[in-house]
């Protein structure tokens, strides 16, 4: 059981905090600029961040892409290590589901690390037989 820690919906966050995750989950690409997390945030159709109460302070983040009406795309879900392995996830990913579900979006997915099925699963995420996701990177 998680004490102290809520999950919020928000339009904004401090950008640091938001970094911190991003290093923490592998993804943030030194010399990225930071003033890019505004716009991931409020342009994402919903940014959670998961709040230690004790210090008001993001311990975890997910969100969502979507166009609004039939599909949703979760990401970027991740936890600080110091944190991980007590709920706090699956409070992100709950408070995702019911916002998507609360705007009538039907089909839900996400694209997960191998081997961490044994998370998604009892959330009712099933493997997508028959598919397998691809991932430009010409150019890049």
């Amino acid at each position: 059981m998680v004490h102290n820690v809520e999950v919020r919906l928000v339009d904004a966050w401090d950008a640091d905090e938001i970094i911190e995750l991003y290093r923490a989950g592998g993804w943030w690409k030194e010399g990225a600029d930071p003033a890019g997390i505004r716009e991931i945030i409020c342009r994402s159709s919903f940014f959670a961040v998961a709040v230690d109460l004790t210090t008001v302070s993001a311990i975890g983040m997910g969100r969502v892409l979507s166009d609004g009406v039939s599909d949703g795309y979760i990401q970027d879900l991740v936890v600080l290590p110091r944190y991980r392995r007590s709920g706090i996830g699956r409070m992100i990913v709950s408070a995702l589901l019911e916002a998507c579900k609360a705007r009538g979006l039907g089909w839900i997915c996400l694209i997960a690390e191998p081997g961490s099925e044994h998370f998604y699963l009892p959330l009712g995420f099933h493997r997508m037989k028959g598919y397998m996701p691809l991932l430009y990177d010409r150019g890049t």
